[in-house]
This record gives structure tokens, sequence and C-alpha cells, in this order.
């Protein structure tokens, strides 16, 4: 079964299209956890524990665990998630040429622990476009899902992705065309921003059957019927909420305001499927 189709079965299963950002800023950890062998670890396991029942996928953004110890705290974030039935998108945005592009593949398969057997191997991650195909083959050629970069929700997004082409056609529209064709094993989807739903609803015309992940609901403010209108196809897709979730508490209830706020959400997210 592939990535989309797991995916699909979990979105099923928990009646929810809601990612939920794992990205344990260690500026803003409750001071409780910082003894912790772990800190970063036992923030996620919390979070984990009090998300999972609105939980389509977890999102872990690698920036947060480059270091010793990130890399051991998010193998036992992606274990601990698949305890939960819960499948994993490692979101670091990676791409290079030649001999790079195969490392890049495999340390971040070692680094997220490419072990099925143990359950630590991400089931997904998300790949910069801007070297080309190439860039791209260890990773389209895996069996895990590749959310490609096409129109991304940060304000200066359009500086590049909205420049228009000797054909009159737009960069992430191209994008878009380039990623379709590149969806040999059904393993492909798009990363499209809330915060541009003109934007988002032209891609989805381009492309009606890649599988979208909409960041920027929460808070970068994004258009959330637009979010679900357009960014799932026959049902499957994700919805990314990162600081809105894990960060909606302090202190030691911390973890109880992120099962409300991932309810929350989750409810309100449903009200447009």
């Amino acid at each position: 079964m592939g990535f989309f189709d797991r995916l699909a079965a979990r979105i099923d299963a928990v009646d929810s299209v809601l990612s939920v950002g794992l990205d344990p800023d260690p500026d803003r950890l409750p001071d409780h956890l910082a003894d912790h062998d772990l800190p970063r670890w036992a923030f996620n396991r919390r979070i984990i524990d009090a998300t999972h029942d609105h939980a389509a996928c977890y999102k872990p953004n690698a920036a947060f665990y480059e270091d010793p110890d990130g890399w051991r705290a998010l193998r036992e974030t992606v274990a601990y998630a698949h305890g939960k039935d819960v499948p994993v998108l490692l979101d670091a945005k990676r791409a290079d040429i030649g001999n790079t592009a195969r490392q890049y593949a495999t340390h971040l398969d070692d680094s997220a622990g490419d072990h099925a057997a143990d359950g630590t191997a991400a089931d997904a991650i998300t790949v910069n476009p801007y070297l080309g195909r190439d860039s791209l083959e260890p990773f389209l050629s895996r069996e895990a899902g590749v959310f490609v970069l096409c129109r991304t929700s940060n304000p200066g997004g359009a500086d590049l992705q909205n420049c228009e082409l000797a054909d009159g056609e737009r960069l992430y529209e191209r994008v878009a065309r380039l990623a379709e064709g590149w969806n040999e094993r059904g393993n492909v989807g798009l990363v499209v921003g809330a915060t541009a739903p003109d934007e988002l609803e032209s891609v989805r015309e381009l492309v009606p059957d890649l599988p979208f992940l909409v960041p920027g609901i929460g808070a970068q403010g994004g258009d959330m019927e637009a979010a679900i209108e357009y960014g799932l196809t026959d049902g499957v897709g994700l919805v990314n909420s990162s600081r809105g979730i894990v960060f909606a508490g302090e202190g030691e209830s911390f973890a109880g305001a992120a099962g409300e706020a991932a309810k929350r959400l989750k409810r309100r997210l449903n009200e447009y499927r």
C-alpha cells in the first residue's frame, strides 16, 4: 500500500485531514521539561498523546531536530506516532544534484530512522524543485510520499513563484505540471499554501489528481474553506497547523490546550468537507 492509500485510510479512521506540525522550538518549551534527557521528545510525546485522535498526520520540521539530540528526539517521535497509527511527514525541503542528492536522501533516512521493522521510518517528506527532476530522483524513487513545494504560504513566496514565464505560465504553475509528470509511482503531492487561495484554486485546476499539503491556516491566517475545497482530491490531502496547536497553551497544561486546539480545528475543517 502506497503512502497516499495509507493516508486515505487514516483520514477515514479519524474523520480528519488535520496535519499537526511538531516544531518543538527550544525557546518555547515549558520549563518543567528542561530536565528531561530529550526535552523535545518529552514535549512531542505529550503533544501526540493529546492530539492523536484528531491527527491525520504529524509533520515535524527538520530544522528543529538538526543536532545529535534532535535526531534522537525525532526517531523517538516518529516511532511513537506510528505506535498511535499516525503517519509522519518529515518537512525537510531537501534537494541537490548527483551524489549530494543521494546523500541527502540517505541522511534523511538515517536521521528519521529508515528502519521499517522498528517503526521509525518517516512516511513522507517535502522537497524543493528548484534544481529540477534529477535533484529529486532519489526521493521520487522511494516508496515514501514526496510533497513538492509549489506555492508556499510565506509572504515572499510570490517573489519567484509568481514570476511569469515566456509562455505566460507562472513558475508555480510550471512546477505543478512538472510534478504531475514526476508522479510515476503515485507518491507525489504538492505544497500549496492557504494564504494564496486564488493560486490554490488555479493549481487544483491544473492538477486535479495530486493531493496537497496546505500550510498557513493557523498563525499565518490562511483561508480554511479554500484549503478544504481545493486542497483535497477524492477526500485525500492535509491541512497543517503547527504553532496554533502545539503552543496553544503554556506551562504544565500545554498538552491539554494542544488537544483542545486540535479538536476545534478538526471540527472547523470538517465543516467544509
